[in-house]
């Protein structure tokens, strides 16, 4: 099979429907479905407005690094442009810290799906989470509208979800679905709308923050885009609307239908709000969506970790051989050495679950945050070198550039902050400073022992717009 490694090499494969899903769909993980119980748990119906805060602070992230993008698409974007405007030291870390970020999202992604197919199947959990690595690999192996064309789907079931559940819990709140008594009494019932004081809300908002992850990789895959400008415009522009909906609303209509306290909400608060409408074989039909939730996280994961050392790579930060593309443009040794990589977490999962796997799972906890400062930063240097060279391409802004930048880098790092001073945040606190501490220090070898990088190629312009 003839290879390729000439210029940025990746093919133009998704189209504009696939990067609209991706975008919509990179929303949408197996945390809403599960893990917003715990987050209703700490803030009772309040949780709302921490995920409607949370979701402004990644808003803004997201049109900071759009753009960035829209100004300059180039693979790999998120390390690309903290080396352009922070140096190579920012582009290895950052690079790095986002593929191993991703590479444990693998191995946990496939462990879950695993246990949920175990539950249905009978079959041993080891074998089926090797069956989902094997087939997620596989469908990344073959091209990008493969990869494009798989997330399609898992993102349509995944919004399809969302809609019916909110068209029947709003059916049940207003009193038009039978046996509901409608209104709104549930939600301020049992102990107000704040039952855990103002500070349960700050703390649920570094819960759910992270949850968020996912939404940025639009812009990962828009090298590999027919339109990269217009798409990210358009995907970031629409990130409000998407949380709105999704997040907000969804978990406002939870806490509406049940009350926060309720020992069934902690553990599944889709599938028990469904059961309380009656809805017939609720938990099955949310297990399968969750699911295929999993499924799609599992699927961009590969993706985006092969993504970012195919990057790397070219950058000089990693093996050469990596960065060689099949014919059809996809970088078969990325994927597979993240594929390989993420067995560690799997194995961890099953042979150290308390120990080992929980540490990886806290390693990359609040690596995000990471991402998201060195993503402001970018932006703060780029937007002032653009103004300067190029002022052409800044045709899609962030809002009140600078103080809205500083100001969500200040918000930031009060998350962080408070994370040490939370019993239940410090721990991932410590491991992700560890992870980052870990590639920092790496760097000097690199410097030391690592390859020149190849001359860039040019970075093309972009092409369309919007906002």
């Amino acid at each position: 099979m003839s290879e390729s490694s000439g210029g940025t090499g990746l093919r133009t494969g998704l189209r504009r429907r696939h990067m609209t899903m991706l975008a919509i769909g990179g929303a949408i993980g197996a945390g809403l479905f599960v893990g917003s119980g715990a987050v209703i748990g700490t803030a009772g119906p309040a949780a709302v407005l921490s995920y409607a805060a949370a979701g402004l602070l990644v808003l803004c992230v997201l049109r900071a690094l759009g753009e960035m993008v829209v100004a300059r698409p180039v693979a790999g974007s998120l390390a690309e442009y903290a080396r352009m405007a922070l140096g190579p030291f920012a582009g290895f870390t950052i690079g790095w810290l986002y593929w191993y970020l991703y590479v444990i999202l693998v191995g946990a992604e496939a462990t879950a799906g695993a246990g949920i197919l175990a539950g249905w199947t009978g079959l041993p959990q080891w074998t089926l989470a090797a069956a989902l690595l094997v087939t997620m690999t596989a469908v990344n192996l073959v091209s990008v509208r493969s990869f494009g064309e798989f997330e399609f789907w898992f993102a349509s079931i995944k919004v399809a979800a969302i809609l019916v559940f909110v068209v029947l819990g709003v059916l049940y709140v207003t009193g038009l679905w039978p046996g509901s008594p409608g209104g709104l009494a549930v939600l301020t019932g049992h102990g107000g709308f704040v039952p855990n004081g103002a500070g349960s809300v700050f703390t649920a908002i570094v819960a759910v923050m992270f949850a968020f992850g996912g939404t940025e990789i639009v812009t990962i895959a828009a090298a590999e885009s027919e339109e990269p400008g217009r798409a990210v415009a358009r995907a970031t522009s629409n990130v409000l609307w998407r949380v709105a909906l999704f997040y907000v609303l969804s978990i406002l209509l939870v806490v509406s239908i049940l009350p926060w306290n309720d020992a069934k909400i902690l553990t599944s608060p889709f599938v028990s709000a469904l059961d309380r409408l009656d809805v017939p074989a609720a938990g099955t039909l949310m297990q399968a969506v969750i699911l295929t939730a999993v499924l799609s996280v599992l699927n961009s994961a590969i993706y985006v970790s092969s993504r970012m050392l195919y990057v790397l790579t070219r950058d000089g930060d990693a093996p050469a051989a990596l960065v060689r593309l099949n014919r059809r443009g996809v970088p078969v040794r990325a994927i597979l050495l993240g594929t390989v990589a993420a067995w560690a977490a799997v194995i961890a999962s099953y042979v150290s679950p308390d120990q080992v796997f929980k540490f990886l799972m806290n390693s990359i906890g609040v690596v995000l945050a990471f991402v998201y400062l060195a993503i402001l930063f970018s932006q703060l240097r780029l937007r002032s070198r653009l103004r300067r060279e190029d002022p052409a391409s800044l045709t899609y802004r962030m809002w009140l550039f600078p103080y809205l930048t500083w100001l969500v880098i200040a918000a930031l790092i009060a998350v962080l902050v408070s994370m040490a001073f939370m019993d239940g945040q410090r721990s991932q606190l410590a491991a992700s400073l560890a992870s980052l501490a870990v590639v920092a220090l790496a760097y000097p070898l690199r410097r030391r022992f690592g390859r020149r990088p190849p001359v860039a190629a040019p970075v093309a312009p972009a092409r369309g717009t919007g906002g």
